[in-house]
């Protein structure tokens, strides 16, 4: 069995017009949006084996985050340029030289790639994955490079605005 969760990085700023896409940083509203996201995570009790993440900064610090909060060490993120502008093709080739031992993965990237690849599985789909949004699927897979073509189930979609009482 092979979990996956797929998270779009948190609310970034657009404060500074002159700086570089790559280098926009999180709002603090975004990281108080995905506190309640972690929360949430952690009332699932999910276990994260590693978490891959795009090397924009919103993407990177929002993997962070996640990670301080769910008890994952950020040391062991895995910054990988290709999801900067990654469609949902290339995002199966995060899987294919994956270590099969990994049971959960986290993977922390963009649009509109993410919502392209987790709406392979959602019916209905989704129109957006929006900022902060996570999606988990399940695969009845012992190879990361099968789940393509394994039996899954949607675990949960959440976001920010789903998430009540907190």
């Amino acid at each position: 069995m092979k979990t996956l969760y797929v998270v779009r990085h948190a609310k970034s700023s657009w404060e500074f017009p002159a700086l570089p896409d790559m280098d926009r940083p999180l709002l603090e509203k975004g990281k108080k949006r995905t506190k309640k996201v972690i929360d949430f995570l952690l009332k699932q009790q999910i276990k994260i084996d590693l978490i891959i993440s795009s090397t924009a900064l919103r993407a990177s610090e929002t993997a962070d985050y996640i990670a301080r909060g769910i008890g994952f060490d950020p040391e062991n993120i895995k910054l990988d340029p290709s999801l900067y502008h990654a469609d949902s093709e290339l995002l199966f080739d995060q899987f294919l030289d994956l270590n099969d031992d990994i049971a959960s993965l986290m993977l922390v990237g963009h649009n509109p790639a993410l919502t392209n690849f987790v709406n392979k599985w959602l019916n209905p789909p989704i129109d957006w994955l929006p900022t902060s949004g996570v999606v988990c699927l399940e695969f009845d897979a012992l190879r990361w490079e099968d789940i393509r073509t394994s039996s899954s189930k949607v675990k949960f979609v959440t976001f920010p605005k789903l998430i009540i009482g907190q």
